[in-house]
């Protein structure tokens, strides 16, 4: 569940390059304990940093996954197949009728 609130990009960039320099840091510290202590300097719940530090992560080619310009892209083709879709679906119907 998210909590709604809509964070600045600088905020974000921000809140993961602490956490980045706090794991650089205290190499001895858990990420779990490196998380909690970030998201409480900031004033951020724990959850919404690790979701922003993995997809930095994914984005950086450090974690597999999805990168956001690979999501971004896959948004957009998708779209474009609704639309489309959508489109054929009513010429069909007006075709049939």
């Amino acid at each position: 569940m998210t909590s709604g609130i809509k964070y600045e990009r600088e905020f974000k960039d921000r809140a993961v390059r602490l956490y980045a320099e706090r794991r650089a840091e205290h190499q001895e510290e858990s990420k779990a304990a490196a998380l909690r202590h970030v998201a409480k300097i900031v004033g951020m719940p724990e959850d919404t940093l690790r979701t922003w530090t993995r997809r930095a992560e994914v984005d950086a080619g450090e974690r597999p996954g999805v990168t956001s310009d690979m999501a971004a892209d896959l948004r957009r083709a998708n779209e474009i197949l609704r639309t489309a879709s959508a489109f054929f679906a009513a010429s069909e119907s007006h075709r049939c009728s």
